[in-house]
């Protein structure tokens, strides 16, 4: 009986001292131990073999084919040339990657930013960040300030546009999906209803063949159109920035993408340490100057 006793003693102790246990357990955390747990989750997590890409050890990018000049060079992104190719390799190497452990995939324009689960870790293509676009993607911070510009035929009458006004009344064209349709539609205002093509390529077919008087491009691309492609063409001028944040390319993401913030940090790293702007004065040097269009 007393041996009954002890036990049962025994085992309403043990209980006890499980409950406090317990109760120790569930207790807040000091704050400055929850802080420095936190604040090495961001590190951690953005280092390489922590971020959660679509392939393990590989960083996956997609741009559409065609890939343009000056973006890129004799449309291969995976050989480093050209302005987005190299952006892309020095985000790589922010986040730990080697140029071998970059895979390359193609996908079209529009189909970057569109809803859906991406096949991607992030895309680079021009693809200005909007807030419309936001609600389908995320983006990085930018990583190229653009401006819009016109391109005509040297001869034509949309050539001697010295004025958004002198715009108005000529057929323009652009590709679909851009800012630089919607400068079109939202700047410009023109009276004749503008032409939307599938590709920049489509474009530039049109203006050779008179189908528009001009189209909306990119600053740096209408430079590269100009001196390589359509050499009886010239750029008219170039647009004033709409409202107070400047137009910027950035990376598309996955919306919620857990890569978001490792691939702005790596891309705020190469704007503040000066690569950006090496990277594009090497790659872009040409466009730093045409007539602003008012």
């Amino acid at each position: 009986m007393h041996l009954a006793q002890r036990t049962l003693r025994r085992a309403a102790s043990a209980a006890t001292v499980a409950l406090l246990a317990a109760a120790v357990g569930c207790a807040p955390q000091p704050e400055d131990n929850a802080s420095a747990k936190a604040s090495g989750t961001t590190g951690e997590a953005c280092a390489k073999g922590a971020l959660g890409t679509r392939t393990s050890g590989k960083l996956t990018i997609a741009t559409d084919e065609p890939a343009y000049e000056p973006w890129f060079k004799d449309d291969k992104p995976a050989n480093g040339k050209g302005f987005e190719s190299a952006v892309t390799y020095a985000v790589a190497k922010q986040l730990g990657y080697d140029k071998s452990d970059v895979v390359w995939q193609t996908v079209p324009f529009n189909k970057a930013f569109a809803p859906g689960v991406k096949t991607f870790d992030f895309d680079i293509n021009q693809v200005s960040i909007s807030a419309e676009r936001k609600k389908a993607v995320d983006f990085s911070s930018g990583y190229y300030d653009v401006r819009q510009a016109v391109i005509a035929l040297k001869g034509s009458k949309a050539a001697q546009a010295k004025s958004i006004a002198d715009l108005k009344d000529v057929k323009l064209g652009a590709q679909v999906g851009t800012t630089s349709l919607n400068y079109i539609d939202d700047v410009v205002k023109p009276t004749r209803q503008p032409a939307a093509y599938a590709k920049n390529d489509q474009a530039k077919s049109a203006l050779k063949n008179g189908q528009v008087d001009a189209i909306v491009v990119d600053l740096p691309t209408a430079f590269y159109i100009t001196a390589a492609e359509v050499t009886d063409a010239k750029i008219v001028g170039q647009f004033e920035n709409t409202g107070g944040t400047p137009e910027q390319f950035g990376l598309v993401l996955d919306k919620g993408s857990a890569l978001t913030p490792c691939v702005t940090k790596a891309v705020d790293a190469l704007r503040q340490d000066g690569t950006l702007a090496s990277i594009e004065k090497q790659w872009l040097s040409e466009a730093v100057d045409a007539p602003v269009l008012k």
